[in-house]
């Protein structure tokens, strides 16, 4: 059995995007679909002494057709990534692991990005690093495959060689199962709940699912733990 984890590349994802990447053999990265103005791929959650608070990378808008992931680019003219430092050396400085990732972030952070892909891949390829993900990485872009939703997911399982699609349970709602089953195709279902550990700002509760940041800061490299879990 081979099993892919077909996802679109997100900023600093949550604990569970590392999680379902380590049940996988290969990551797929859906870098060649539109691009949500409204979802993750350019920002994410982190705590502080307010509560949540999301950090966003500044992309140009198109005005015209629907973008792909691929495409967006970074605008840099703003200062966001100093911007997203010092929010992250304010409220994580005190972190017990803080000091351990600290200049490496620092150092992706500051590099001058133009694409909004490049600097997310950056990103999780260094936690993948640190978690010890090791998984080829493909991009859909360079499978030549082509389609929506459960026709997508289903060819790009074939182009790696793929007989298991591993999915997050949201998949319930759009996959064809129909499809997948005429394919060869099994599906495995994430079972992931965000685990409970010591956070910053006690005083607010446990927050789940923020960005991985704030696991690794906490945690240190007790966070690969948490990849067995459910």
């Amino acid at each position: 059995m081979k099993i892919a984890v077909i996802h679109q590349p997100q900023y600093l994802p949550y604990l569970g995007f590392f999680h379902k990447l380590n049940q996988g053999d290969v990551f797929v990265v859906m870098d060649s679909v539109q691009f949500q103005r409204r979802g993750i791929q350019h920002r994410n959650k982190i705590k502080t002494n307010k509560g949540e608070q999301w950090l966003t990378v500044p992309v140009f808008h198109s005005s015209g057709e629907e973008e792909r992931i691929d495409e967006v680019k970074i605008d840099s003219e703003l200062p966001w990534s100093r911007k997203h430092w010092q929010t992250l050396l304010t409220n994580y400085s005190p972190a017990p692991y803080f000091e351990k990732y600290a200049g490496k972030l620092q150092e992706l952070l500051a590099k001058k990005w133009h694409h909004l892909w490049e600097l997310d891949m950056a990103l999780i390829q260094w936690v993948m690093e640190i978690l010890e993900i090791d998984k080829p990485i493909v991009y859909l872009s360079s499978l030549g495959v082509e389609g929506s939703k459960s026709e997508l997911l289903i060819d790009a399982c074939k182009a790696v060689g793929a007989d298991t699609y591993l999915s997050g349970s949201g998949g319930k709602k759009y996959m064809d199962m129909s499809l997948f089953e005429a394919a060869g195709i099994g599906i495995i279902w994430q079972e992931f709940n965000s685990p409970s550990y010591v956070q910053l700002f006690p005083e607010l509760g446990f927050l789940p699912n923020l960005s991985i940041l704030d696991t690794l800061f906490c945690c240190g490299l007790e966070t690969r733990k948490f990849l067995e879990l459910n």
